[in-house]
C-alpha cells in the first residue's frame, strides 16, 4: 500500500489528517504539495509541518480558488482531498460557508481535474455524520443517508460529486468515510474537529472533562496512522474506484468509558457529566458504531491501534507541543 516517487497534492495538508499523510508520503520519496488556506476555525497549522520545509511545497491558498486549484492539480499522480469545514454547529450557523467548501469546491476540484489531470487518482474523505441518527447499529454503508446537520448534506454532495465524475468523466475516484480520528496534530483548542480535541486540552491544562448527558452514548475511534494506512490503500486499490467504505474499529466504548480512560494517562485528572447544550442536543446522534467490513473484506484492513495505546502517544506529543495547538 506504499506509494513511492510520485507527485502527490493534499488539500487541507496542513491540519490534521493531511500533514501526518504528507509525512508518511514524504518519507516513501514522494514529491509532495499541500493547499492550506490557514482559515483560523478549521484546523491548519504551520507546526504540523515545520520540520519538513525543505522536503514539502507548501501553498497558503483556498480550495474555493479555482485558479490557484487550477494550476496545483497539473502533473499530478495523486490527490488527496481531505479539504473541509468539519464543525457540525459551524455548519448551522454559517451555512452558506459550509455549502461553498464541503460541496461547491468538491465540483470546482473535479471540474479542474477533467479538464486538465482527468487521469489523477483521487481519495476523498468523508464523515460518518452523512448517516446522522443511526436506524440500527452497527452502521453500514447500506444505512440510509439522513444528516442532521448542514454539515452532513453537504458532504454527500461531496461524495456524490466524486462518484458521479467516476462513472462519467472516468476520473478515478474513492470515498473513505471517517468516523471519530484522533492523534498527534489534531485540533484541540475546540471541539470543532471532534470532541476528543478539547478533552485532550483539559487534561493537559488540568481542568475537568465535561461529558454530556448521561454518558453512556458510545462511539468508535480510529488513530490516525491507521487512517493513513486506509487512505493509501483505498489511493492504490483499482476495486475502490467509484465506492464508498466506512472506517471504524473493533473496541466501540462509551463517552464515559472514554473520558475515565483518557483521566488514567493523566495524574490528578478528572471527568464530570453535565447537561447537554442545548445547541449539540439538537443534532447530537446518541449512539454511533460503524460497520467497517466492507472496506476490511475488499483490503485487509483492521485498525492496529487501541484506543488507550493511541491516546497516551496523542497525550505525550501535546505535552511537548501544547504551545503551538491552543
Amino acid at each position: 500500500m506504499h506509494i513511492s516517487g510520485k507527485k502527490i497534492l493534499i488539500t487541507g495538508g496542513l491540519g490534521f489528517i493531511g500533514s501526518n499523510l504528507a509525512r508518511r508520503l514524504v518519507h516513501f520519496d514522494n514529491t509532495v504539495t499541500v493547499v492550506d488556506s490557514l482559515i483560523p476555525q478549521y484546523g491548519g497549522n504551520l507546526r504540523n509541518l515545520h520540520d519538513l520545509r525543505d522536503k514539502v511545497v507548501v501553498n497558503l491558498s483556498d480550495v474555493r480558488d479555482p485558479f490557484s486549484i487550477n494550476e496545483l492539480i497539473k502533473d499530478q499522480d495523486y490527490l488527496f482531498n481531505l479539504a473541509g469545514q468539519t464543525s457540525h454547529l459551524d455548519s448551522m450557523e454559517n451555512p452558506f460557508v459550509d455549502l461553498d467548501i464541503n460541496a461547491k469546491a468538491q465540483l470546482s476540484i473535479l471540474e479542474t481535474c477533467r479538464k486538465n489531470n482527468p487521469g489523477v487518482r483521487i481519495v476523498f474523505a468523508s464523515t460518518r455524520q452523512i448517516y446522522g441518527k443511526p436506524s440500527y447499529l452497527p452502521v453500514d454503508e447500506k444505512h440510509p443517508l439522513h444528516p442532521v446537520d448542514i454539515n452532513g448534506i453537504n458532504k454527500i454532495a461531496g461524495e456524490q460529486y466524486h462518484i458521479l465524475y467516476n462513472e462519467v468523466y472516468g476520473i478515478s475516484s474513492s470515498v473513505i468515510r471517517l468516523t471519530n480520528t484522533y492523534g498527534p496534530r489534531m485540533r484541540i483548542k475546540d471541539a470543532r474537529q471532534t470532541f476528543l480535541g478539547i478533552w485532550i486540552r483539559n487534561l493537559l491544562q488540568g481542568i475537568p472533562i465535561q461529558v454530556f448527558g448521561d454518558g453512556r452514548q458510545r462511539r468508535d475511534y480510529n488513530f490516525v496512522d491507521d487512517v493513513i494506512d486506509a487512505l493509501l490503500l483505498a489511493a492504490t486499490s483499482d476495486d475502490a474506484t467509484g465506492e464508498a467504505y466506512n472506517l471504524g474499529s473493533p473496541d466501540p466504548m462509551s463517552l464515559e468509558e472514554t473520558a475515565s480512560m483518557m483521566c488514567t494517562q493523566v495524574e490528578g485528572s478528572s471527568y464530570e457529566l453535565v447537561p447537554f447544550p442545548e445547541d449539540r442536543k439538537a443534532i447530537d446522534v446518541g449512539d454511533f458504531v460503524c460497520d467497517y467490513s466492507s472496506f476490511s473484506k475488499a483490503f485487509e484492513w483492521e485498525p492496529k491501534t487501541s484506543f488507550e495505546k493511541g491516546i497516551k502517544s496523542c497525550l505525550n506529543f501535546f505535552k511537548n507541543e501544547i504551545e503551538y495547538y491552543i
